[in-house]
């Protein structure tokens, strides 16, 4: 639901953003990622929000191992193959005798930009892990009967919430994927009054706390949960 492209010269244009490639440093890994604006518009792109919830996961320690993972509106892929990567934390002999101790990792976006995606799966995953991480598409609202309902741990996004017409498809999605104990991590910047409504919205349905703030890019993440639960990690 990453999709939706953006005219070049209205507002978004920062080099970063036109740049064919992004590089990253998470997981003691150097993460090269493919770009094409042109192309895939916001869906192929590396987004702040997406960066500050990789560096989240990590300077908090979640805990992904064993856990199944599904991000929506993956885009390029970067917080999914994060997520992939620190889901995985014992040495390569280790994960080879006992694969069960990895990240189950679902990366989800529309039928149009999932090429792209797996490619940049499998440039960044190191072999023993690429069927960990599973690309498959997922339109909000539409697709439901394709993944089984409330068989995630953790249900991520990063800046998927600013077009008004997908909120309601985007709850439903929500309600769908989580369990009583399902945590999701929502990043996100607060732009517009819209925004603050799909909070109202999800908090009509899940018991939702704000658990970080970058304040250099203006980035706040959201933890939500089924129920009146504030559990820990």
């Amino acid at each position: 639901m990453a999709l939706v492209p953006y005219e070049e010269g209205a507002g978004w244009g920062a080099r970063q953003l036109h740049s064919p490639w992004a590089t990253f440093r998470f997981a003691r890994r150097t993460l090269r990622l493919r770009q094409d604006w042109r192309r895939l518009g916001v869906a192929a792109v590396v987004w702040d929000a997406a960066v500050v919830l990789c560096a989240y996961l990590e300077m908090e320690g979640v805990d992904l191992r064993d856990r199944s993972v599904i991000e929506l509106g993956a885009g390029t892929g970067l917080l999914g193959i994060v997520a992939t990567l620190l889901g995985t934390k014992e040495p390569a002999l280790l994960r080879a005798l006992h694969p069960t101790c990895c990240a189950r990792v679902t990366m989800t976006d529309r039928e149009a930009a999932l090429e792209f995606l797996e490619s940049n799966v499998q440039a960044n995953l190191p072999s023993e892990l690429r069927p960990r991480a599973v690309v498959k598409e997922l339109t909000w609202g539409k697709d439901l009967d394709n993944f089984p309902p409330g068989a995630f741990d953790f249900v991520l996004g990063a800046d998927i919430v600013y077009l008004e017409e997908t909120f309601a498809e985007l709850l439903q999605t929500l309600e769908h994927l989580c369990s009583e104990q399902t945590v999701i991590l929502l990043a996100c910047r607060i732009r517009y009054e819209r925004d603050h409504k799909f909070l109202k919205m999800l908090r009509d349905r899940f018991s939702v706390y704000e658990v970080h703030y970058d304040s250099s890019k203006d980035v706040h993440i959201y933890k939500a949960q089924r129920g009146t639960r504030k559990d820990d990690f």
